[in-house]
């Protein structure tokens, strides 16, 4: 029967028993994964989010979960057909199941249901195959020899192998806070570096971008013993912390540059919101290349170094910010959220929260605008990059990246190659 509908977070059909998780349950719920498992909540973390991404998990049903919260966006980075429903059922637990990524989730299915499908996964995994391997050939050029570069959205070092094998350009966003979440302790310097260099080698060539860490709000380790908030999405978080930090900064500061030495990897910092902030971060980073410099520590000395434009006050002073830095990378999730005075992460707001906003887009051509006249390259980063509505308008806005998480790669890739 079908138990559940609700709106798709990320497609795919797969087959698996019925797992309901609640956060009562502690590390026991993750040791009790050992078969495909279909995870049904009432709400995940995003740590939560990636340790079921690491487990035999299939696919996840969650009730709080909009289409831009972290659950939707990891599970497209992990490639985990997803549903967002306010049908969630505790007595569903230990029942055979199917989540449709389309917006279903079958409980106790039938033979004749089964078989059905199990003969449409079949066909749409042969179509993301199809895609992948012609994507991997292909530049994202249109038919008039328009090129924009698509590069993947990635929140862990095994996510790499994924955005290669679906052909992107090169790494526009590494997510390093995931990292940090998934540890149980603060890494040092030689653990990030061990990291970075270890991905920058499986990537090959292509730009890595490693964007600083953005913890706080609801990414958050336990390990630093943050005080809760009761506004977090606008309270102490991503660099905000780092510029107060230097213990946490500093280490990842080197880590990055001296990960430099082996690939055209560059620095990205998140939540800027005045021209102060990016003239602190960057006497911090000089001091720091004048240390690993009197250490004899190779590193490059040009890497380039960009922020993200996620906020009302990064756009309107985008400009000034533009003579600053090597590259903007617009964070349309966090940019709509702010912007629209909508938070992401809740479900009973997803039709409002809206990224086609006349808002967002003059924010947007605003921003390349300023981008241009200072000789500053632009990506577009979060779900509205991978919105092919919205690709002619990209190009003829001048955008130079589209920066989107791996399974939409292929799809875009081809979406480009088809504009007259």
């Amino acid at each position: 029967m079908i138990a559940a509908r609700g709106a798709s977070l990320n497609e795919g059909i797969r087959f698996g028993r019925i797992f309901y998780y609640s956060e009562e349950m502690g590390h026991a719920a993750f040791d009790a994964i050992k078969e495909p498992t279909i995870v049904v909540a009432i709400d995940l973390t995003p740590r939560d989010t990636l340790r079921f991404g690491r487990l035999n998990v299939v696919g996840l049903v969650v009730k709080n979960a909009g289409p831009s919260s972290h659950t939707a966006i990891l599970s497209r980075t992990m490639g985990l057909p997803a549903l967002s429903s306010e049908d969630v059922s505790a007595q569903w637990h230990g029942m055979p199941g199917i989540i449709d990524g389309r917006g279903e989730l079958i409980v106790d299915p039938d033979e004749p249901a089964r078989l059905g499908y199990a003969l449409r996964a079949d066909e749409f995994d042969a179509r993301q195959r199809e895609l992948a391997s012609v994507s991997r050939g292909l530049s994202a050029v249109t038919k008039s020899g328009k090129s924009i570069l698509i590069y993947a959205n990635i929140n862990a070092a095994s996510d790499v192998e994924n955005a290669v094998a679906n052909g992107a350009a090169g790494i526009g966003n590494f997510k390093t806070e995931f990292m940090f979440m998934e540890a149980s302790e603060l890494p040092g310097e030689e653990e990030q570096f061990q990291v970075y260099k270890s991905m920058a080698s499986r990537l090959g060539k292509g730009k890595f971008v490693i964007r600083t860490l953005d913890i706080g709000a609801d990414k958050t380790p336990s390990y630093l013993h943050l005080e809760p908030e009761e506004n977090p999405a606008l309270g102490y978080r991503a660099i905000r912390i780092s510029l107060d930090r230097l213990d946490i900064f500093v280490p990842q500061i080197r880590a990055i540059l001296r990960a430099s030495a082996f690939a055209d990897v560059a620095i990205m910092y998140p939540m800027i919101v005045s021209v102060d902030e990016v003239i602190r971060i960057k006497e911090i980073v000089g001091k720091v290349m004048e240390d690993l410099t009197g250490e004899g520590v190779p590193f490059n000395r040009d890497i380039e170094q960009g922020i993200m434009i996620e906020t009302p006050a990064a756009v309107l002073i985008s400009d000034d910010l533009a003579t600053l830095v090597d590259f903007f990378s617009i964070g349309t999730n966090d940019l709509t959220q702010y912007m629209l005075a909508i938070d992401r992460t809740n479900a009973k707001l997803a039709d409002r929260y809206g990224p086609y906003h006349p808002a967002i887009l003059h924010s947007i051509k605003l921003v390349v605008e300023n981008a241009r006249n200072a000789g500053t390259w632009v990506s577009i980063s979060g779900e509205l990059a991978a919105d092919e509505a919205l690709t002619s308008t990209f190009l003829e806005y001048g955008v130079d990246a589209l920066t989107v998480s791996p399974s939409k790669i292929p799809q875009l890739k081809v979406a480009v190659s088809n504009i007259d």
